[in-house]
Formats: C-alpha cells, structure tokens, sequence
C-alpha cells in the first residue's frame, strides 16, 4: 500500500504536500509502545512536566505530583533485561527527604536552555528552585506569593536570564538568575496565571494564558500588554456597539433610509414633482417617534446616512 503512494509519487500523481499528509498519517497510525526501551520511573505520583534538554537533546527532565523531580539519560540504557530490553532508570532524583527538596507538587521542571549543569522546578510550596545538576544541590530559590503553576526560560535569550512564572497570584512574575532578585512584575489578568511561553523569535516576548481566560502578550522592554486574546468574551460573541453606551442614540440603518425612499415615492403621487421637503422631513421625523425610537447618527456611518437621504430628496 505504500509503495504504490510512493510510485503515485514518482508519477506526478501525488501533490508533495498530499503524500507529506499521508506520511505523517502513516507513521501517527504506527506509534506504539517500544519493545526494546523502557523508563524505569522513581515517581510515585502522576507525572506533571516532561522535558528534553535543548543542547544535547540527550536527558529527559521529569516532575511529579510527589513533590520529586528526576533526569534520565535516554542515550546510555543503565542496565538491560533478557538481553535487549533497554532499561533507564534516573540518574538524578531530589524528593521530598533531600534537603532541599519541594514539599509539595511540582507543577513544572524545565532546562536551563544553553547548559544541562541547571535545571528549573516550580512547585506548589511557592517556591521555585534552581538546581545545579553536578552537585544535586540548590543554586538559588525564589519564594513566590501563591502557588506556582507554571515557568518557563526563553529558549533563544542571549541578553538576560529570567525566568518567567506564573502563580495563583494574577501577576506574572520574572526571576533573575544572575542577580537572584525578581526584576518584572507584569499586571493585567485577573486570575491565575496557568501557562506561560517565550517567543521562538524574540527573546523579549512573552505569552501568559491565565484562570480569566486571556491569553496576554508581553514585551518585557515596555510596561502593559501590547495584545490580548480574551477567550471568554469572544466565546460570548459580544461586539463592541457602534456608539458610545452613554448616549441613547441608535445609528439610523439603511433599511430604515430605503423605507423611507418608498414613503417619498408614495407622496410623489399626492404632491407635485417638487413637493414640500420640509412636509417630508416632518413625516420622516415622525416615524421613528411612533416606533420609541431616538433616531441618533454616529461619526462612522453620518456619510452613509447623508447620501441616502440626499438620494431620495433628488429623485
């Protein structure tokens, strides 16, 4: 079945990008579980963050709702069962009984992105720890106001080195590793902040997602958010009006002008060909009234409106 895809192909059959699709399909639909690999796991709690380091693309980083973080190597197997299962065990591990270990929940363990010697864990005993791999020993911690749901390191910074995270409090906070102070406070949800993400294109960027249902984009250099996706208004459909709220007014639409272009037609077979436009404005001034409506005309749609009008009093 597939070599018949490939030589369809090889004949011009197949669109590049259709036999990319039936590729990627083909080898999702194949995904199993190895045969010859295996993670041997210390966790004793659901696994809640999983990351391979971005240098070396070697050592898998891991944390756990039991409060423990551990890093396997997936190159170097640390022993074999009957012959060709490749078993990895962890090959660093800090629980609760180390002693600097978190107490609770560890929400999100990431790498320091140029270097596998640190790594980064968040935790919900409102700390986040940063750890020296060689040594198992915490370099630095930084004491957050709530619990800590989320942290994340640009991937591509060259000019600081913060890490971005995000707690039960409404702001999101950065961490100087290099000073061990925080150095940003950044204000706009209004709930927690549950996701945080730097941009791949510009080491000053940062995106938040939190409780309140926005996503918020930063830029680090500036204070406020330059761009909101606020998901719970726009999954409510509301539009912003089309005049200021303070006012009563209502735009007057064109249906209304196209109604009253067959009321001109209709009095033209009453009055003469130049009939009274001052009679008619009376008429037109009056129909809204009947319908308790206060007939307003905002700044956006006033020229509309005026050509309308100015076409039906020249016909």
């Amino acid at each position: 079945m597939w070599w018949e895809e490939v030589r369809r192909r090889e004949r011009g059959e197949l669109r590049p990008r259709r036999f990319e699709a039936l590729a990627r399909s083909r080898r999702a639909a194949s995904l199993a579980l190895s045969n010859r690999k295996e993670i041997a796991t210390p966790h004793l709690g659901a696994v809640n963050s999983l990351q391979v380091d971005l240098t070396e693309g070697r050592y898998l980083l891991s944390g756990a709702s039991d409060g423990s973080a551990a890093v396997f190597d997936l190159k170097d197997a640390t022993e074999y069962e009957a012959g060709f299962i490749a078993k990895h065990r962890s090959i660093l591990l800090v629980d609760r009984q180390h002693q600097h270990g978190h107490k609770f929940t560890v929400s999100k363990a990431i790498w320091y992105p140029v270097d596998t010697g640190l790594f980064v864990t968040a935790s919900f005993d409102n700390y986040v720890k940063v750890w020296d791999t060689n040594s198992s020993q915490v370099v630095m911690d930084f004491k957050m106001p709530g619990k800590v749901y989320s942290a994340a390191m640009s991937p591509i910074a060259t000019t600081h080195m913060l890490i971005a995270t995000g707690s039960a409090d409404v702001q999101v906070r950065l961490c100087d590793i290099a000073s061990g102070a925080f150095t940003h406070t950044l204000s706009g949800h209004l709930d927690g902040i549950m996701s945080l993400e730097w941009s791949t294109s510009s080491e000053w960027i940062l995106m938040s997602g939190g409780c309140d249902g926005a996503i918020r984009f930063w830029d680090i250099r500036r204070a406020g958010c330059f761009l909101v996706l606020d998901q719970l208004r726009s999954q409510l459909g509301r539009r912003p009006p089309i005049i200021d709220s303070t006012t009563d007014n209502v735009c007057l639409p064109s249906s209304f002008t196209f109604i009253c272009f067959w009321v001109w037609l209709f009095l033209q077979n009453i009055f003469a060909r130049r009939a009274n436009t001052e009679l008619l404005a009376i008429i037109l001034a009056t129909i809204p009234k009947l319908l308790g409506l206060q007939v307003g005309v905002d700044f956006s749609c006033k020229k509309r409106v005026q050509a309308d009008i100015w076409y039906i009093f020249m016909s």
